[in-house]
């Protein structure tokens, strides 16, 4: 069977690693990163390491939904038999930051991009099955709540308070989007790749010289992110889970995540509010 897997946020770290792999196996690849000229040196490195031409890209910034809605579009067109998509991209800021359309940005980047652009490939993952769809989470989701009250964190934010906001999110997603696709050609997981040395925290702004410091120490200890994807490609090819959905995997493993991310009510109730912000911003994407 021809594969055609679509990597979100996968010019760099785990992502990069992870298409690297998939395009040595010989499937049809396409990256995604915001920038088009990375995007282009991505692919034309990943070509000369596999010896694949089946490699492409699609450019975009996530944290703008309506370029999320638009790299969607050309994937329907462009490469209409995709049957494995992997949410990889994420980011952190040590800053409450705001998109063009008002909205925090690890929360959009992290979760509500995921959502968007999931939804809007649903139908083609459906008729190209059976597909996988594979959501990379994190640990940090037990630790996560969910802030009905303050979604985009404008009284108390904190680096981490977002980023374990969004691991929940995605973790209750993956959960609830699993329970809609049973009886379909379609299974969805949620993985936690480890602590991994992207060196991404060493180019972003705002940590203080001793965090840096600190974060020097630790991470020769950390899994490269060969190894940091090595979870991600397994759900994205192994005949092992081939009609496995609805879990969480730590080191190829289905573990137990968090009490919280099983509350039906709570995925239901965030599905619910995540629908209404996406249309409150003119996005219409057919749930």
């Amino acid at each position: 069977m021809n594969h055609t897997a679509l990597i979100t946020g996968s010019t760099s770290g785990i992502g990069k690693a992870t298409a690297i792999k998939l395009a040595g196996l010989g499937w049809n690849v396409v990256i995604h990163g915001r920038s088009e000229d990375r995007c282009k040196a991505t692919v034309k490195e990943i070509k000369a390491m596999t010896r694949n031409e089946q490699v492409a890209f699609v450019a975009a910034d996530l944290s703008e939904l309506p370029q999320v809605k638009a790299i969607a579009e050309k994937i329907r067109t462009d490469f209409p038999k995709l049957n494995v998509l992997i949410n990889n991209a994420g980011t952190f800021s040590n800053t409450r930051l705001v998109t063009g359309d008002g909205l925090e940005r690890t929360w959009v980047v992290n979760y509500l991009s995921r959502f968007l652009l999931t939804s809007l490939l649903l139908d083609v993952l459906k008729k190209n099955g059976p597909s996988r769809i594979i959501d990379v989470s994190g640990a940090y989701h037990s630790k996560g709540y969910i802030h009905f009250d303050d979604i985009h964190l404008a009284k108390h934010y904190s680096m981490a308070i977002a980023n374990n906001q969004s691991k929940l999110a995605n973790v209750l997603f993956t959960y609830k989007l699993a329970r809609m696709l049973e009886g379909t050609p379609v299974t969805v997981n949620t993985l936690h790749p480890g602590a991994v040395n992207t060196g991404s925290v060493l180019k972003a702004d705002g940590f203080s010289t001793f965090f840096l410091w600190i974060y020097r120490l630790l991470s020769p200890f950390f899994k490269s992110p060969e190894q940091g994807a090595e979870t991600s490609v397994f759900l994205a090819s192994s005949l092992e889970v081939e009609a496995v959905s609805g879990k969480y995997f730590v080191n190829k493993r289905a573990r137990t995540s968090s009490r919280a991310s099983y509350d039906i009510d709570l995925q239901d109730k965030l599905w619910d509010l995540t629908a209404q912000m996406i249309r409150q911003i003119g996005i219409n994407y057919g749930d």
